[in-house]
């Protein structure tokens, strides 16, 4: 009979051992597996949670710069005398002219300085004998058309302009140094500051601040808008007491055609 010693393990006590310890290593193992698990799950959560948080600030931040924006735009601030719905025009002539000739016009358009060009003299006569007066409308197709911010720009110093009394010789003189549509000079605040030069008594701190400023731009966009809403597409649209005269090119206006058809509408 086989007795145990007490000093020596037995087989059966090794046999248990070695189980003992690979249950002890599977216990270990699963438990580290379970930590793992956590923490992956952790790190999950912890990963949403900052995607959403992320998310909700991209949001709060463009709702924010969104607001940023509209406020920086603010109301839309006619230049003084603006007149017309919306505030819209800017006259000239003598009120009580018995003719009324609309000009839509853009800065940044060749079409509409070919226009200027041609029709500038009669234009101003007829308004001296008090046989025209002359609305005009500034928008900013070319900017839509072709990007940029010349037609905004130059439309908003046009606003600064008329605040100052200056309309009509700014106005021509920024035709008279219109850049090629594609180079989009009049983007430049001081080129426009530079040219106001030109024009007697314009160059005052209080032009060069609403032009800096952008004083005008928000009225300039209205006006643009309300160009969009209209049936009409392109500038210059030119009318005369609300008829179209400008827009067909079989027939094309002329300063003398101008002239007569201003006459005609005068004895009517």
């Amino acid at each position: 009979m086989n007795q145990k010693n007490p000093g020596r393990p037995g087989k059966d006590d090794g046999t248990r051992s070695a189980r003992e310890r690979l249950r002890e290593q599977r216990e270990a193992d699963r438990a580290r597996e379970k930590r793992k698990r956590t923490l992956i799950a952790a790190v999950a959560v912890v990963a949403v949670l900052g995607i959403a948080a992320g998310v909700a600030a991209l949001v709060n931040s463009t709702g924010n710069d969104k607001g940023k924006d509209e406020q920086a735009s603010g109301p839309a601030v006619a230049p003084k005398g603006a007149t017309g719905d919306g505030n819209v025009v800017i006259p000239e002539g003598k009120p009580a002219a018995k003719s009324t000739l609309t000009v839509y016009e853009d800065f940044r358009c060749p079409g509409c300085g070919g226009f200027e060009a041609q029709f500038h003299d009669t234009i101003h006569e007829l308004q001296d004998k008090g046989q025209l007066k002359t609305e005009y409308h500034l928008v900013t197709i070319i900017d839509g058309n072709m990007g940029g911010t010349g037609s905004l720009n130059a439309a908003n110093a046009a606003g600064c302009a008329q605040d100052a009394g200056k309309f009509p010789d700014y106005h021509d003189l920024l035709y008279k140094n219109q850049p090629d549509e594609r180079e989009d000079a009049f983007a430049d605040k001081a080129h426009l500051i530079k040219l106001a030069g030109q024009v007697k008594g314009l160059d005052t701190p209080a032009f060069q601040k609403c032009v800096n400023d952008g004083t005008h731009d928000s009225w300039v966009k209205k006006s643009n808008e309300a160009f969009n809403k209209s049936s009409y597409h392109a500038t210059p649209t030119v009318l005369l007491d609300g008829k179209n005269i400008y827009a067909d090119q079989s027939n094309p206006l002329t300063p003398d055609k101008l002239k007569k058809m201003v006459a005609d509408a005068n004895k009517k």
